[in-house]
């Protein structure tokens, strides 16, 4: 689209420059999955592959004609070609798919998270295939002929680029379909259409569906109190919920690194193979306390009715929120909440994140406040943990345990090895986190004390082509969806809530468990009888005596 060509265009002539430029540069991923499906082919047949972007540029073109009118062009393409840009790199660099849970996790991002996407490879890529293809159209001069004829002329360019569509879709009808069964992912990076739809899905249920009334549950909720209930101590369990920590770089799962240092000795319970529930945080974090299972999850629904913190609420648990990450999403609304302030006067804060520590400082107030009345307490600590891309961000200088580190956030530049390392320090600096948060409740006289950690979704760091996380679950790799979940827990919650050691020290070998067991396990930890109860699900009640 140079300089040369931008006088006395037609309509048509720019709808399939557009179409061409689409296909040639954003459909950059789209052609790297199609050429890794071709190799896994036995036979290739060589006509069918240069049918592609042929069939690409006709099918965009004739997309592309509907928007193609005077007064609607110039706006509508601008808009399309920048956002575009900014999907384009995601995918090209880190493989991310803008289906509707990522377009979701976009609308609820900060404007802190956001910037931490910001380098100069992102500027440089969105003035190269952004502003300047922009800037371009805007000052390209089209040429619009009188109406009737300016119809005819689209409508002779939609039935030229249709019949270019229909003429490959059947001369390679069975290439196609056979193809496109096997390697599904494919329609995920076609650009703009998979990531327009998935917008619009989103806005369509978020804004224009009626909304559903909300409905509470566990209303019924009860603590179950023991013969014993008038001596025991009131319970009280720190429940630290992860951010992008994947299991496999847990030294309890096998990793043949010391990031465990911290913990290995306090005696954790470290459950296995757990799945998440989604691959990112607007997903997982509200879906792994609703009431729902992965498999029947509808994030509509679940933000009109109670989780388990609110049912835990019902019971008599004295709740308390504290977020140093993105947000809650939803699950903390009806519940007392705190969020870390990022401008606090501590060398733990920059202005837009806080490093952990200081959720253990905040369980320190909160823990020798004495105005509150000694009943059951859950408290939540939804910790930065491992969030990327500046994952270096996310631990203090003297956590840099593992170097040589990536202290930038475009992590496709570093080598492989130091974006391990960096990423292998946030979960180093986690471990030291949650030992210091059982360090304080081992200290507990007031209360009967546990600590239970789980991640939300975990997060790819090269593997495959893939960087950070959001990839829809049906393709995700397993470093995205198996999570780590650990347990801590003193001699008198165990006593209290009937479990027996002996037991406990069995769990870690069982296998099987996701975060759809995170609902029913956090009822029966505080012994509550109720209607919305499967204890079935209780990842704890077959070591209840």
């Amino acid at each position: 689209m140079g300089v040369c060509v931008l006088k006395s265009l037609s309509t048509n002539r720019v709808t399939f420059i557009l179409a061409l430029f689409f296909v040639t540069v954003f459909n950059i991923p789209f052609f790297s999955i199609v050429k890794h499906g071709l190799e896994n082919q036995s036979h290739v047949d060589p006509f069918f592959v240069a049918t592609i972007p042929v069939f690409m540029v006709a099918a965009l073109g004739f997309l592309f004609s509907v928007f193609s009118i005077k007064y609607l062009l110039k706006p509508f393409f601008i808009v399309l070609i920048l956002l575009s840009s900014s999907v384009f790199f995601a995918a090209y660099k880190y493989g991310v798919v803008f289906d509707t849970g990522m377009i979701e996790n976009t609308f609820q991002t900060n404007s802190a998270e956001a910037f931490t996407y910001v380098n100069w490879a992102s500027i440089g890529n969105f003035l190269l295939t952004g502003l300047l293809p922009a800037w371009l159209l805007y000052k390209a001069d089209i040429v619009y002929q009188p109406l009737t004829k300016e119809l005819l002329h689209k409508v002779i360019f939609m039935v030229a680029n249709l019949a270019v569509v229909l003429l490959i879709a059947f001369g390679f009808m069975q290439n196609y379909a056979s193809f496109v069964r096997n390697n599904d992912q494919i329609k995920h990076y076609i650009v703009p259409t998979y990531f327009i739809g998935s917008a619009s899905k989103y806005v369509y249920q978020n804004y224009l569906q009626t909304p559903i009334t909300y409905q509470q549950l566990g209303t019924d909720a009860t603590v179950v109190k023991s013969a014993a209930a008038a001596s025991e101590k009131p319970k009280l369990l720190v429940l630290v919920v992860g951010e992008t920590a994947r299991a496999m770089n847990y030294e309890y799962y096998g990793y043949q690194r010391p990031t465990n240092a911290y913990t290995k000795d306090l005696g954790l319970i470290a459950f296995d193979k757990v799945r998440s529930c989604g691959t990112a945080t607007a997903v997982s974090l509200p879906c792994m306390f609703s009431r729902m299972d992965r498999k029947n999850y509808n994030g509509r629904r679940a933000k009109a009715q109670d989780t388990a913190v609110d049912v835990l609420h019902h019971a008599g648990v004295n709740v308390l929120w504290v977020e140093n990450d993105s947000g809650c999403k939803g699950v903390c609304d009806r519940v007392p909440s705190y969020t870390i302030n990022v401008d606090m006067d501590s060398a733990l804060c920059d202005g837009e994140f806080c490093q952990d520590q200081v959720m253990v400082d905040k369980l320190d107030e909160v823990l020798s406040a004495k105005d509150l009345p000694l009943q059951d307490r859950l408290i939540v600590l939804h910790i930065v943990g491992s969030h990327g891309p500046t994952y270096y961000r996310r631990y203090p200088e003297q956590h840099r345990k593992f170097t040589p580190d990536c202290p930038r956030s475009d992590i496709q530049n570093c080598s492989h090895d130091e974006l391990v390392n960096t990423y292998d320090n946030t979960i180093l600096y986690t471990d030291y986190v949650l030992s210091e948060v059982v360090k304080r409740l081992q200290q507990q006289q007031r209360y009967a004390p546990a600590m239970m950690y789980l991640s939300d979704h975990g997060e790819s760091l090269g593997e495959k082509g893939l960087y950070l996380h959001g990839t829809p679950y049906s393709i995700a790799p397993a470093e995205q969806t198996t999570v780590p979940w650990l347990t801590w827990m003193s001699d008198s919650y165990a006593a209290s809530n009937g479990l027996q050691s002996h037991c406990l020290d069995g769990l870690q070998l069982r296998r099987g468990y996701s975060q759809d067991n995170l609902f029913d396990t956090l009822l029966g930890l505080f012994n509550v009888n109720s209607s919305v109860y499967q204890s079935q699900k209780d990842i704890f009640r077959q070591c209840r005596s």
